[in-house]
């Protein structure tokens, strides 16, 4: 397991803002302020594997969602920001389950 994810998990449950750094492979490294998502495999991604899931809320190109290989992931700092899932949580999540149990209210 990742050095970070227990930081990762604590992040979702006390629903705070998170920097990221990682090595992108066309960019090289980057940091951004995010939001953590989910440790799961991607749908985006065919390939199988398990990335770290964040809303990006400082890319030059717009808030996107992030996916991150555990490799990829330098580090993980949680910020003392609180956010509020409504303001990010857009899909129903009763159809798209997390992988990692949260109380995020109507967003869980």
């Amino acid at each position: 397991m990742h050095k970070d994810y227990e930081s990762f998990l604590k992040a979702i449950q006390q629903k705070r803002y998170v920097e990221v750094t990682f090595d992108s492979k066309e960019k090289g490294r980057i940091k951004r302020k995010c939001i953590p998502f989910d440790y799961a495999i991607s749908r985006r991604y065919k390939d199988g594997l398990v990335r770290f899931h964040f809303y990006d809320l400082e890319s030059p190109d717009g808030n996107h969602n992030l996916s991150v290989l555990s490799e990829q992931l330098i580090s993980l700092t949680i910020l003392d920001q609180i956010f509020d899932p409504s303001d990010y949580v857009i899909w129903d999540t009763q159809k798209t389950k997390w992988t990692i149990p949260r109380d995020w209210g109507k967003h869980s």
